[in-house]
């Protein structure tokens, strides 16, 4: 038996509870992990609250993310008693996640748990550190160096902003957060933000182009914001789009590229091969320090995570949540 949050819909109204299952409802894999930590992302968030189309089959466990150990496998590259660690590939979505004390998995999906880190302290990172790491690596593989001037992150309250903050700060880039939060200030700096701005200055309609200002920029916001920031980027400037807070659309022009070579960049973190998953976490275990997980992260128990859900998209809830199944 096993405890999970599960979410069912019964003629059009969905419903979410605290549930303990028996083993034989887990669904097809060939690893069964025992979850350690998972945590809770704004996807997770509104597939817990139905406030967005998350969920593709129900019932569902939330979860885009889990460390944990391998119970079993019939799997070569793992075994019973290996530490393991799994970001998107449709878990929570299409297939059950990592927001209970059990969960069975595809083996590709996988990648052996990083020496770096605790289980509490990875899932503290999750997809959002995970992501904000392949967004700095974007970032670098277009050329976009400490010395060409400021970096933009937007929406640096959440989790992706918050260390997009710290992992920019650490190799050696002029940070500038953009927040709707301005009494946060003081834990952004904290991070290594060397100016905050209010996210108002970027929110509303703008030009298609604007006074050049930014070398490179990390958005999880869309929309007017991200047409703003392109808008500002300087020349050869690139932009690491990997969220949609405000919206999906983005109310821009070519300006940006086609006069002043601006690239944008795309994050995907759901499908991201095997070997940039691991290349992303080597790097996030080489730049960030333990104090600044714990300045991140709030740590709750699975019998939390419903009401917690509502707190996230309220924007009651700065960085990471991790969801500890011992707690």
């Amino acid at each position: 038996m096993f405890k999970v949050i599960l979410i069912d819909k019964h003629d059009d109204s969905q419903r979410v509870a605290l549930e303990t299952l028996d083993d034989s409802r887990l669904p097809e894999g060939d690893v069964t992990v025992r979850v350690e930590c998972s945590t809770l992302n704004y996807k997770d968030a509104l597939a817990i609250t139905g406030k967005g189309p998350v969920v593709r089959t129900f019932p569902m466990v939330p979860g885009i993310d889990l460390a944990g150990t391998v119970e079993s496998s019939t799997a070569e590259a793992y075994q019973p008693g290996d530490a393991v660690l799994l970001n998107g590939w449709g878990v929570g979505e299409t297939h059950w996640g990592g927001l209970a004390e059990k969960a069975r998995l595809d083996s590709r999906w996988l990648i052996p748990h990083p020496s770096a880190f605790s289980a509490r302290q990875s899932m503290a990172i999750g997809t959002a550190g995970y992501t904000a790491m392949l967004a700095v690596m974007a970032l670098e593989r277009q050329g976009v160096t400490p010395n060409q001037g400021e970096v933009l992150v937007t929406g640096a309250n959440g989790g992706v902003g918050s260390y997009a903050i710290a992992l920019l700060s650490r190799l050696g880039y002029r940070v500038v957060a953009s927040t709707g939060r301005p009494e946060e200030t003081d834990y952004l700096e904290g991070l290594g933000a060397r100016e905050v701005i209010d996210r108002k200055t970027l929110s509303e309609p703008g030009r298609p182009l604007a006074k050049e200002r930014w070398a490179g920029a990390i958005d999880s916001v869309g929309s007017h914001t991200l047409a703003n920031v392109l808008a500002a980027t300087r020349y050869g400037g690139t932009v690491a789009a990997c969220g949609l807070a405000q919206g999906m659309d983005l109310p821009s022009s070519v300006a940006p590229f086609i006069l002043r070579g601006v690239t944008l960049a795309g994050i995907d973190s759901v499908m991201r091969p095997y070997e940039d998953r691991v290349e992303a976490w080597r790097r996030l275990g080489e730049l960030l320090a333990p104090e600044q997980l714990d300045a991140i992260t709030r740590t709750i128990g699975l019998e939390e995570a419903i009401d917690t859900a509502g707190e996230l998209l309220a924007g009651r809830v700065r960085g990471r949540v991790v969801v500890d199944m011992a707690r």
